[in-house]
């Protein structure tokens, strides 16, 4: 499910007021539901950052520990890439920020469509 879990009127009005205009630029209507956040519980570990535990090379290839391919930064950045999700030029613009070898870096640029991955 696509969901936005807003904590107050104003962040309401601000995801309907998005969603509206990028509606505009759709034939399919947005599914994601607006919603007010309540209580929110933690995913078990298996399905956080899905997408990057199914490319096991990379994830190992990182040696995080659980927790932290749950909090980090370069496994969040990296679970969106694995999902073939931004572009050429965002992926190179963060890279050396992301501290990844050049391995890793020829992995996400496969992932991405571009490059070769050794």
């Amino acid at each position: 499910m696509s969901a936005i879990f807003y904590h107050s009127e104003k962040q309401k009005e601000l995801a309907e007021k998005t969603r509206d205009e990028h509606q505009k630029t759709l034939k399919r209507k947005i599914q994601t539901k607006i919603t007010p956040a309540l209580t929110f519980y933690d995913a078990e570990d298996y399905h956080q950052k899905y997408l990057l535990r199914q490319k096991r090379n990379l994830l190992s290839s990182l040696n995080l520990t659980p927790k932290e391919v749950i909090t980090t930064h370069v496994a969040s950045r990296l679970n969106g890439y694995a999902g073939g999700h931004g572009s050429k030029a965002t992926f190179e613009a963060e890279r050396e920020a992301l501290g990844l070898s050049e391995d890793q870096v020829a992995y996400v640029r496969k992932l991405l469509g571009y490059g070769s991955m050794n």
